[in-house]
């Protein structure tokens, strides 16, 4: 029988560092968009769906994301983690991948990578998106974990701080749970020294300056960033 894997883009508008930024140009298209059309570039993925916060200061953003065609589920706008939990619910997942929509340069090449190597491993939870214990560039991958084990960690997340995100909870108890990381299968795709997520201002103008388009492979976009960084030295 098939267990369903669905990728959750967790999106909203409000940001206090770089407030709109969802719906910013990026080389003429909205950051959001940029987001979606590459997730959705991932062979492994059974279903693409938007997790937002309900409410009229995310109705321009979900106006947006109808245009393309994007699925949309509108949840608690403070309690992250259950807007992220029932929106994987509603899609009847077994496994779920959450992608960050901070991150307009998300290879889905590196989502199915990230998909495989959970697949050949017993764990409850791994990640390719951070260049943590990997060599990974920040911004090019996502988090996967069973949808089990999401369910039960909400039971026990109680504080504000495990519930403003989805993986807090597991982080600050890693020792009850199975977690994995890896390198990227490329090796010109190894740079962690790279970060190509927008949290700023700043990032943003990085971001617009990079020579990339929304179909590049991660090996290009990897390939761009580094020519970057070689001119600005």
């Amino acid at each position: 029988m098939h267990r369903p894997v669905v990728g959750i883009i967790q999106a909203r508008s409000g940001s206090s560092r770089l407030p709109g930024k969802m719906l910013l140009d990026l080389h003429g298209m909205p950051v959001i968009q940029w987001v979606w059309h590459r997730v959705r570039k991932a062979r492994l993925l059974d279903e693409v769906i938007v997790a937002i916060p309900e409410g009229a200061a995310d109705d321009a953003l979900a106006k947006l994301l109808h245009t393309f065609g994007a699925n949309i589920y509108r949840g608690n706008e403070s309690d992250v983690l259950d807007r992220f939990l029932k929106a994987a619910q509603s899609t009847g997942a077994c496994t779920v991948v959450r992608i960050c929509a901070d991150n307009p340069l998300v290879s889905g090449e590196e989502i199915d990578n990230l998909v495989k190597y959970f697949a050949a491993n017993d764990l409850d939870y791994a990640y390719n998106h951070i260049p943590r214990n990997n060599s990974y560039p920040d911004g090019l991958g996502a988090e996967i974990a069973p949808i089990k084990v999401l369910e039960s960690f909400a039971q026990q997340a109680l504080s504000n701080s495990q519930r403003e995100h989805v993986f807090n909870y597991l982080w600050e108890n890693q020792d009850l749970f199975r977690i994995g990381t890896f390198d990227p299968p490329e090796e010109k795709n190894r740079h962690p020294e790279l970060k190509l997520d927008l949290d700023t201002e700043a990032d943003y103008i990085y971001l617009r300056s990079l020579d990339v388009n929304w179909d590049m492979s991660a090996r290009d976009i990897v390939a761009a960033a580094v020519q970057k960084v070689s001119q600005q030295a």
